[in-house]
């Protein structure tokens, strides 16, 4: 049978809110939904993380959720509904709060026309609207812009400014508002927007350790602080999102497809989870079909070694939602069947405390690969055996079998692997025979096929993986 290695992030928002879009975005293949905490608020929020909860018990599946707080992010405030901005005509912009249209708009910025300058652009919705500035008035507290780019307008969308340099650290008073809900939902991922260096994200490991939340971190590149810091930044996030919205408006567009590259080459170096984002498929906000480029970057970001791939619009605002899914579900088992992606990847360093671990898992994927086995089966309680094997990206599939099911969905986001429960208490040969008879009633391995164990030798300490052991389905 085969399985999907690649997994997909879907963003929910008014397109697919209600319980039966939610349930046939799932069948259709998202493993993990993002809740953009820049819309929305905790009501709403509270219904959907309800309704995929239900959905996960109902369908007997794992699917994460991901809470992307907004971060520093600038933003213009309200605006009148269908509100156009027409190339080539003036605009004001103000920070006082107003309803804008198309002749004025307010920019939520302090100081804003004390730091902007004449002649540098503005960039509203990831670069779908540019204005350059052509005058400002103190006294007046404003600026004149003149449109470069126009298009429809729509209220809280995110501003970019040409050279805004200020580092005013990851965590706004809105995240920390809202990371109080989050930590209260006991959601498995948390993106952290905006980070420009190590120390924004252990400033939020802080907080989740603080409260013994389990939590895991995806830190999202979005500005060229972060890409001059990528190394430290990996080292301490628990998974990686190069948002590539922000990230086109403050490098040079050319110069993305090789920093995406990079980002995930050094993301799997150091075993941490990757994430692709922005404008997969964006066509799909309006159309039923992608473009092919759009169809060959869903490819190309799959044989980059992304370990999942993200919806935004296309899900949470547009008009085909699940049909978006759909078709970035095919894409990805269309290139992973037609493709070899893995590419054993080994990353074992000497005198930590994980390398007996490592170099387990490092074993237990050359020896997959050896004698061409069906699958990998790691008995985990933290979910490190199941990240480390993944990141090495095995020729096979990795089944992780767990009693917790945080862990479970967790590992919902992490390329390759499937989780399944499993709560009894035996000894290693009764366990190692139960999670076989478990994986041959669902089809997923069949008698002769070879699989590869890894475990922690007594199974009851629950302690260090160090034990690799190969056998033949019966």
């Amino acid at each position: 049978m085969f399985l999907r290695k690649t997994k997909i992030v879907a963003t929910v928002g008014p397109s697919s809110a209600s319980k039966s879009v939610l349930k046939a975005m799932i069948q259709a293949g998202v493993d993990v939904f993002r809740l953009n905490f820049s819309h929305g608020d905790t009501f709403f929020y509270d219904k959907i993380i309800d309704n995929i909860k239900e959905i996960n018990k109902e369908l007997n599946k794992h699917t994460a959720i991901l809470a992307d707080l907004q971060g520093q992010k600038i933003r213009i405030g309200k605006v009148k509904e269908d509100t156009f901005l027409e190339k080539n005509k003036v605009i004001k912009i103000t920070e006082k709060k107003i309803i804008g249209d198309s002749n004025k708009i307010q920019i939520r910025y302090k100081n804003l026309v004390k730091t902007l300058n004449k002649g540098k652009k503005i960039s509203i919705d990831d670069g779908k609207i540019v204005l350059k500035i052509e005058s400002k008035s103190l006294s007046k507290n404003e600026i004149t812009c003149r449109v470069i780019n126009g298009g429809e307008l729509k209220s809280n969308k995110g501003v970019n400014f040409e050279d805004e340099t200020k580092n005013k650290g990851a965590l706004s008073y809105k995240d920390k508002k809202d990371l109080k809900y989050i930590l209260s939902k006991q959601i498995e991922w948390i993106a952290l927007s905006f980070v420009s260096n190590k120390q924004d994200v252990l400033d939020l490991k802080k907080i989740l350790d603080k409260n013994k939340s389990k939590s895991c971190i995806i830190s999202k590149i979005e500005n060229n602080r972060a890409v001059e810091r990528i190394e430290e930044i990996v080292e301490v996030s628990d998974a990686i999102m190069v948002a590539r919205g922000d990230l086109g408006i403050e490098i040079p567009l050319h110069k993305i497809p090789l920093i995406q590259k990079d980002i995930v080459k050094i993301s799997n170096k150091h075993s941490k989870p990757v994430v692709i984002a922005t404008h997969m498929l964006e066509s799909m906000v309006e159309k039923l079909n992608p473009t092919r480029a759009e169809a060959n970057d869903v490819a190309n970001s799959v044989l980059d070694g992304a370990d999942a791939l993200m919806l935004s619009a296309e899900t949470a605002s547009g008009k085909n939602p699940t049909e978006s899914v759909r078709i970035m579900r095919k894409i990805i088992k269309d290139v992973e069947t037609g493709a070899p992606v893995n590419s054993l990847n080994f990353n074992i360093q000497k005198d930590i405390e994980r390398s007996v671990t490592d170099t387990i898992c490092h074993h237990s994927c050359l020896l997959a690969e050896q004698v061409s086995a069906e699958a990998i089966i790691t008995m985990t309680h933290s979910g490190y055996s199941a990240f480390k094997i993944s990141s090495s990206r095995p020729p096979c599939m990795v089944y992780a079998f767990t009693e917790n099911h945080f862990i479970l969905n967790t590992l919902n986001l992490v390329w390759g692997v499937r989780g399944f429960y499993y709560n009894k208490t035996r000894s290693t040969d009764e366990t190692i025979e139960d999670t076989q008879k478990m994986l041959k009633q669902k089809t997923l391995i069949k008698t002769q096929d070879y699989v590869v164990n890894v475990a922690s030798m007594p199974l009851k300490k629950k302690g260090m993986t160090n034990m690799v052991k190969l056998s033949k389905v019966k």
